[in-house]
């Protein structure tokens, strides 16, 4: 019964590849999109170019030149020719945060690379266009731009001090708020710090809490101050969704819905049910305090076996194990500067972050771990060595990735590579930080983002835009825009470079990191992440080959056309959608 079967599709294959060559129409050759004479970077290794793609249903059906496509037309089949511009795969973003994004993206949005005096006056600006709202919400600020003691409740008490102001930083690790909000709060003199020196609050010489809060503070207010509903973020998750596709990104990691984590998949719910789903999702359940540790696994198990859907599935542990530079929460091998024994802190030691791992590999769950400083990350790195080396764990379908990965040891670069890790970051914070550059050594200073290294050791890379945490608003979700960043380690042409220069990435490993290298990290390079015969026929048109824009002109490329399965999701002002074929079949 095998041989026949196996003879059965060895007689179709050889006749649906006769009628190609001969361009004679068979029921199984009927694409329902075609499109022909484009620059069609595949991402496919064994057949890296091509101009034609041919598409049935959702997936891919044809992939090669466009005498071969025609076989695929019939009168009904749609066609649209490409005038030579370039089709890649769909973007994929491997670190954002759709969800809790959505929480914020109606809300007041700060210029990152503004001053103080900027945002004073944007906050202004806001509080007089929304007269109506009890508590005024918004994000974006640096705060090392306030210096080493943060910004403070009394500089937003001098803008507006009859209603509540509270805003987080652009790491989504700190928050800014005035009196009127502290006192919502009921924070005070004598509220204790949940985790000293890693979640509190920052006070004066009195004890007094000054406005600035980092950490688990930052984000256990936002509930309190009753800002969000299902509705809303649902809401406002359709735009990020819209604005994602906007710039060619089909599929996503969610890295945590942080504060509305609890509403996930209601939220998501809501999304599907609204028709507003327009890319594929793989989400987290995410950890960031010690108190979540018992509970970590159970937790991302009881997710993964109620968010199966079609369009997206909560299957992954976060584990959030540092924090910031700016914060001075991340976990480093020295003090920050002129803070004697602040090292920064893990927010699960070596023992739990092993234990964690090591439960997480028995269940087949994968795991994205945040950590930033080159603590964090040795650390995390020993427990994942662990794991590996553990025979018990050597059916284990599990993949790690550690994410952001500022600040690289030289003995670390290679182990990702050694232990299968994922390295994980954002691109564009790869320019020069004028801010945080006081809070470490030189050393470690030229020690961020050692991205080329990492390449050369033949470690996996995937790229993302931790949106709303990119330092750079909705534009940080670009991925054009942020492979402009890590091509150069410059924020535009006359810009300072990030030092290690040499840490430039090729245009090609971008493209990769954010397409088939992506796909991996989500466990899902079988079905997208390259123009491949059978995966989904996820794609995104570009007016220009980024193979030939020059450097600093790479942010222009607009994206023309979105497509996710078949369908397009977007289309920029003008463009001209695919026509129906008159092609007859012979």
């Amino acid at each position: 019964m095998k041989k026949f079967s196996k003879l059965c599709s060895l007689m179709l294959f050889v006749f649906i590849t006769s009628c190609a060559e001969k361009n004679v129409q068979s029921p199984e050759l009927k694409a329902d999109l075609v499109l022909t004479n484009g620059k069609i970077y595949t991402v496919d290794e064994t057949k890296p170019w091509a101009q034609a793609v041919a598409i049935k249903d959702d997936e891919i059906v044809y992939v090669g030149d466009n005498k071969g496509v025609q076989a695929w037309i019939t009168s009904e089949t749609k066609q649209q020719d490409l005038a030579g511009q370039m089709l890649l795969p769909g973007f994929i973003d491997s670190h954002v945060h759709p969800v809790m994004g959505g929480a914020y993206v109606r809300s007041l949005s700060l210029d990152t690379f503004g001053t103080p005096e900027h945002w004073y006056k944007q906050i202004k600006e806001y509080a007089a266009q929304h007269p109506e709202d009890e508590v005024l919400f918004g994000y974006g600020f640096l705060a090392s731009a306030f210096g080493p003691e943060g910004p403070t409740s009394a500089m937003l008490d001098n803008i507006i001090a009859d209603r509540a102001v509270y805003l987080m930083d652009e790491g989504f690790h700190g928050a800014w708020g005035n009196t009127k909000a502290l006192e919502l709060l009921k924070i005070d003199k004598n509220t204790p710090d949940p985790e000293p020196g890693f979640s509190y609050y920052k006070r004066d010489e009195q004890g007094n809490p000054t406005g600035y809060f980092l950490e688990g503070t930052a984000t256990a207010a936002i509930d309190q101050l009753g800002i969000i509903s299902v509705e809303s973020v649902a809401l406002g998750t359709s735009d990020v969704i819209k604005i994602l596709n906007s710039y060619g990104v089909t599929s996503v990691f969610d890295a945590g819905a942080l504060d509305v984590g609890e509403m996930q998949v209601d939220i998501l719910d809501k999304i599907v049910e609204q028709g507003d789903m327009t890319i594929r999702m793989k989400a987290s359940h995410m950890v960031s305090s010690a108190e979540d540790y018992d509970t970590a696994i159970e937790q991302t198990l009881h997710k993964r076996a109620i968010s199966k859907r079609e369009m997206y599935h909560i299957n992954m542990l976060k584990i959030m194990n540092d924090g910031t530079i700016e914060g001075k929460t991340a976990s480093m091998f020295e003090d920050y500067q002129n803070e004697p024994n602040n090292k920064g802190e893990n927010v699960f030691n070596q023992q739990q972050m092993n234990s964690l791992i090591s439960r997480a590999s028995a269940e087949n769950i994968d795991v994205h771990i945040h950590a930033l400083g080159e603590r964090a990350i040795s650390e995390t790195l020993n427990a994942i060595e662990l794991v590996r080396k553990d025979p018990k764990s050597a059916n284990s379908t599990s993949r790690y990735t550690i994410c952001h990965i500022q600040v690289l040891t030289d003995s670390d670069i290679p182990r990702f590579a050694e232990l299968d890790v994922i390295a994980q970051s954002t691109p564009l914070w790869a320019s020069y930080d004028d801010f945080g550059k006081s809070f470490v050594s030189d050393d470690q200073f030229n020690r961020y983002f050692r991205f080329n290294s990492i390449k050369e050791t033949g470690a996996k890379m995937s790229f993302g835009s931790d949106f709303p945490a990119s330092g750079a608003g909705t534009l940080g979700m670009s991925p054009i825009f942020n492979m402009e960043v890590g091509h150069t380690r410059q924020s535009a042409e006359n810009a300072p470079i990030q030092p290690g220069e040499h840490e430039r990435l090729d245009i090609a490993t971008l493209i990769k990191g954010y397409t088939i290298d992506g796909a991996y990290q989500l466990h899902m390079e079988d079905s997208i992440g390259s123009i491949t015969v059978g995966k989904k026929a996820d794609l995104v048109l570009l007016d220009k080959n980024l193979f030939e824009v020059e450097k600093y002109n790479i942010h222009n490329v607009k994206v023309l056309q979105t497509i996710l399965g078949g369908k397009t999701v977007y289309r920029a002002e003008g463009e001209v959608a695919a026509v129906s074929s008159k092609h007859s079949a012979n």
